[in-house]
């Protein structure tokens, strides 16, 4: 097993990681990134809201942003990690090595708990959307059906409702939604439906959602809320503070975790998951590790 030491290891290529590690290399500290593949991000056909960027794909954002860093002197190396420990700064271990630096930067993000529902490979990204910040804008005056399995989703209906579209359906499992929740949602002209949601219709262009009864809501778009679970298995060795409901890391406002020297950007830290945003933290993150190494 290959052993390498470093200043700063980052596990995560997302916008996160890969900005840190842009600014550490133009330092010259010698930066190792990690990353399994995949992710959020890399997922998302269309990013609109990014300053600078007029339309660009997530994989096209992420793809740049690893040349960008290896142009720059930085290792990237696609490893899923095993196991991270606090030990002489810090061991990272991977399938194919063992890593050691002082410092360490997570931005491995989440993943979605979505449903399985025949047709969502089809037109997720395109018509079926999980991210108000990011996708919201795109429901704008069509006709959309919102699909979840906790009362979030009525919140996130009476918000698309003011922000985006009067045109709204909200589908939730059977005996979840209080009658006089019900209620309020028809006085603001949402319709609700209890059900189970089956088959997303359509051949080149979403059209509806199948019900498990046969019912078929039409629709043009669709607004998925449903929960995520962290990618962090690999720092179950660490004993890091959470946030309020116990999933997302507690940081302070430079985004250092309970244990010294470690950093956790974006979705896996309390606070908006945006790409830009993960940026912005991930070069706030890379220039304080910078001026820590110098010892200034």
């Amino acid at each position: 097993m290959e052993e390498k030491s470093c200043d700063c290891i980052i596990i995560g290529a997302g916008p996160g990681g890969l900005q840190a590690a842009i600014h550490l290399s133009r330092y010259n500290r010698k930066v190792i990134l990690l990353d399994q593949g995949g992710g959020r991000t890399r997922h998302a056909l269309h990013i609109e809201n990014y300053l600078g960027l007029e339309i660009t794909s997530g994989k096209e954002l992420v793809d740049t942003g690893i040349k960008q860093i290896q142009s720059f002197g930085a290792e990237f190396r696609r490893e899923h990690v095993a196991s991270v420990m606090a030990e002489n700064g810090f061991s990272v271990t991977t399938e194919k090595g063992r890593y050691q630096a002082p410092y360490l930067i997570v931005s491995c993000g989440v993943v979605e708990n979505l449903p399985k529902i025949k047709g969502m490979n089809k037109f997720f990204s395109r018509a079926i959307f999980t991210c108000v910040d990011c996708d919201g804008y795109h429901t704008t005056g069509k006709k959309l059906v919102i699909l979840g399995d906790s009362l979030d989703a009525m919140r996130l209906a009476f918000a698309m409702r003011q922000m985006f579209t009067p045109d709204i359906t909200l589908i939730l499992p059977a005996g979840l939604m209080p009658d006089d929740h019900a209620e309020l949602l028809a006085e603001d002209g949402i319709a609700f439906l209890a059900g189970v949601p089956q088959e997303f219709l359509g051949d080149t262009a979403l059209t509806g959602v199948k019900l498990a009864d046969g019912q078929e809501i039409v629709c043009e778009v669709v607004m998925l809320s449903y929960d995520y679970t962290l990618n962090d298995s690999c720092l179950a060795g660490l004993s890091l503070e959470r946030d309020g409901n116990g999933t997302q890391i507690s940081t302070s406002p430079g985004c250092e975790t309970s244990v010294q020297n470690l950093f956790a950007l974006g979705a896996l830290k309390a606070g908006k998951a945006q790409a830009i945003i993960a940026a912005g933290q991930g070069a706030m993150v890379g220039i304080e590790i910078n001026h820590r190494l110098l010892g200034l």
